[in-house]
């Protein structure tokens, strides 16, 4: 891949802005696990090899199972997670395929059904954040040193 502008370098406001939003979300009421199901479910939608590396390793350390992981990529035929857990990644999938048919009634109520309004909202912020990242990551051939 060639050689890309670095935005953090060239615009620090904008990364400062990002941190700012990676800051909220931290502080929000949803559950690690959560955020990172959807950070890495919508960067493998999206491709984004940088960011699939970074919260894959976030999700081990914080003691997510590799079989879990590896199951994300087919969440919805795999009985690892949770109905709560698949409510979530399937308002993930939507949102982040939002030219498909945007987040669903239906989808939408089974998430309603077992998150607050307030939870959602955390949701469909984190899926937003991510989504961002991603594209940034992507059009820039950010890259990620091996470990």
């Amino acid at each position: 891949m060639s050689k890309r502008i670095v935005i953090k370098d060239i615009d620090p406001n904008a990364y400062k802005a990002m941190a700012a939003l990676e800051k909220y979300m931290a502080g929000s009421q949803l559950s690690y696990v959560a955020k990172g199901l959807i950070k890495i479910r919508a960067s493998q939608i999206n491709g984004c090899a940088y960011c699939i590396q970074i919260h894959t390793q976030d999700a081990r350390k914080a003691g997510e199972t590799e079989q879990r992981i590896y199951a994300l990529s087919a969440w919805w035929e795999s009985p690892l997670f949770s109905d709560e857990e698949k409510a979530l990644l399937a308002v993930t999938d939507e949102i982040t395929r939002i030219t498909d048919k945007g987040l669903s009634d239906q989808t939408y109520a089974m998430v309603s059904k077992h998150f607050s309004e307030s939870e959602i909202a955390a949701i469909i912020m984190q899926i937003v954040i991510i989504n961002a990242w991603n594209r940034i990551a992507i059009a820039t051939h950010l890259q990620h040193p091996i470990k």
